[in-house]
């Protein structure tokens, strides 16, 4: 039966990545029809439907696109035209997709900055964004205003959703326009192949960069996931990512906008209010990333927790440890985990509920994908290639970094990069199995299982070597916060003087009444000798990017130097076998290599 079982498995399987295909067969960079012209035709089938909800305020497919139509028409008397960028710097509200629809109407491209930017930060994505308008979101002004004395000459900022002084008032403009639909002769002159919207990566590493968002790649997001989550016009996706990024402003916006469905739009994540929310919007789908569900399932048990509607939840990063409890708690049905990078040109999507697998490219469907794991050396940051020069692929079983072959001529392989064409090009990998070829590389580690399953290990440079060791960080992390009283786990690597390589560091947020000496037996009994953390550090919150995303580059900087670090920092004593709190006269034995890791 087992055999046959599988056979039947496998069928489905092929079944469902052939819709998928077929959902976006006709999308083609040499195409006439756009994104806008995608939601145009989806409001014309379904004006009546519910589009967008925030709080008590309704919008259906009519009025959502009145209400874009008139920001194009406001565009155009600000002399917008195709190609010219505009900054949107908005909170998650009912109009912002709105906003970056009317304006993909005529051909302008909306630049998404993170809302939670200041200062230089800001003043740089603006910049790099080439804006000429901006609007800015009222509870947003004085953020705005830190970044002034930086932004370019000649940026126009209109204030919305409240008024303002010393900026044009964009809520009095936008309701003296029209909101009949402006001719498609707009952007006639269009193609998919051009920039639709400019996104900006996450900035764990760094200054953000600005990544160049194609009409095709928008179609793709729009629609590549309304089959693996079985999305129908009935269904309510519950939107609590921020909507300036890829994964909820787009692929979970295009969950509902791709089959006349609704988003619920809410300003962020609560774990408290969370299930409160999902009954009250009558939520079905919810996008999530990894973290988001971590925090639900460390919350105290919450009354409605299963009184929900949700059939699916949609997203990534969700932790092999994390899921299997988390559909259980909370009685979810379907789980559609994926890969994908906002700039890059491989993506993978798991649609069969395999716990902890991102995606599958099983041996007989390779040539489907440009996807491959190769190769690499964490030590020296470099890829293994053989003797004739060559990458090597790994093994079943074996992490190496996933890149995806630019294929020229075929649309979903494309990589347009980032504004920056120096930036663009870091990505590129040439001569990988053949002279001449070019590969993305993600910068992303991952292993593959014998049935071609796809798991993510950790991001290049978060993975460290410690005694002659290979450590993941996802991997310490997660064995880390099964430990009750660890709500978070930020694990990298640190320099000790004396020793090769890093010794593993974590930032904690924990239990004020935390048993540091049970956390210690926890660790030693979960992890091997060289994975287990030598310093912890203890903080009250974790740096996150607006997506979750640990920033751990400051962290590294600081090391365990407590003149340094305001925050509480332990670590393995040798002889005790216990964590003991680093004092400053440890800390300046350690620097003499006093102590035996």
């Amino acid at each position: 039966m087992g055999f046959i079982k599988n056979i039947i498995e496998e069928v489905k399987f092929i079944r469902t990545m052939k819709r998928m295909l077929a959902a976006v067969e006709d999308v083609d960079t040499a195409s006439t029809n756009l994104v806008p012209d995608d939601i145009e035709s989806i409001v014309d089938k379904y004006p009546d439907n519910i589009a967008f909800i925030e709080d008590d305020k309704e919008w259906t497919y009519r009025e959502f696109d009145d209400y874009a139509n008139q920001v194009t028409n406001w565009a155009k008397g600000e002399g917008g035209k195709p190609g010219d960028t505009v900054a949107v710097f908005i909170r998650n509200r009912l109009e912002y997709v709105a906003i970056w629809y009317g304006l993909s109407k005529i051909g302008m491209i909306p630049a998404l900055i993170n809302y939670q930017l200041r200062s230089a930060a800001l003043a740089h994505c603006v910049t790099i964004s080439y804006a000429k308008l901006a609007i800015v979101d009222h509870e947003f002004i004085d953020a705005w205003k830190s970044a002034q004395s930086k932004l370019p000459e000649g940026l126009v900022a209109f204030s919305a959703f409240g008024i303002a002084k010393a900026f044009k008032d964009f809520d009095t403009v936008i309701s003296e326009q029209s909101s009949k639909r402006p001719s498609r002769d707009i952007r006639a002159a269009l193609v998919a192949g051009d920039i639709f919207m400019k996104m900006f990566t996450s900035g764990t590493t760094g200054m953000p960069k600005a990544a160049k968002i194609t009409h095709t790649r928008g179609q793709y997001y729009l629609r590549g996931f309304v089959v693996a989550s079985g999305a129908k016009s009935t269904d309510r996706v519950m939107m609590v990512l921020p909507m300036y990024h890829g994964t909820g402003g787009i692929c979970g916006v295009g969950l509902a906008l791709s089959v006349g469905g609704a988003v619920i739009v809410l300003p962020k994540f609560s774990a408290s209010n969370f299930w409160d929310e999902a009954v009250k919007y009558k939520a079905t789908i919810f996008m999530y990333v990894g973290e988001l569900c971590r925090f639900l399932l460390n919350a105290p048990a919450h009354p409605k927790e299963r009184d929900h509607q949700l059939r699916c939840i949609v997203g990534n990063g969700l932790r092999p440890e994390v899921w299997p409890k988390f559909v259980e708690r909370f009685t979810i049905p379907k789980v559609v985990e994926f890969y994908g990078a906002t700039e890059g040109n491989i993506s993978m999507i798991n649609v069969t509920n395999k716990v902890g697998a991102v995606g599958r490219i099983p041996e007989y469907m390779r040539d489907k994908s440009n996807g491959d794991l190769i190769k690499f050396d964490v030590e020296t940051n470099t890829h293994i290639r053989g003797e004739d020069g060559f990458c090597q692929r790994t093994e079943v079983g074996e992490i190496g970094e996933l890149i995806g072959e630019i294929r020229p001529g075929e649309t979903r392989y494309k990589y347009e990069g980032y504004e920056d064409k120096d930036a663009s090009a870091k990505k590129i990998i040439t001569d990988v199995y053949t002279k001449g070829d070019r590969w993305f590389h993600t910068g992303d580690l991952l292993w593959r299982d014998a049935q071609g399953y796809y798991y993510f290990a950790d991001r290049i440079g978060d993975t460290f070597r410690w005694k002659a060791e290979n450590v993941a960080t996802n991997e310490v992390s997660a064995a880390i916060t099964e430990f009750a009283g660890v709500s978070q786990a930020n694990v990298y690597g640190v320099p000790i003087p004396g020793y090769d390589g890093k010794a593993g560091m974590a930032s904690l947020v924990i239990d004020p009444n935390i048993d540091l000496e049970a956390l210690y037996k926890h660790i030693k009994n979960a992890l091997p000798p060289y994975a287990r953390p030598v310093f912890l550090r203890v903080t009250s919150t974790s740096n996150t990017t607006g997506t979750f995303k640990y920033k751990k580059n400051d962290l590294v900087k600081d090391g365990f130097n407590p003149s340094k670090v305001k925050d509480a920092i332990y670590m393995t004593e040798p002889s005790k076998k216990q964590y003991i709190r680093v004092t400053k006269t440890i800390f300046k034995n350690i620097e003499q290599e006093k102590y035996k890791f």
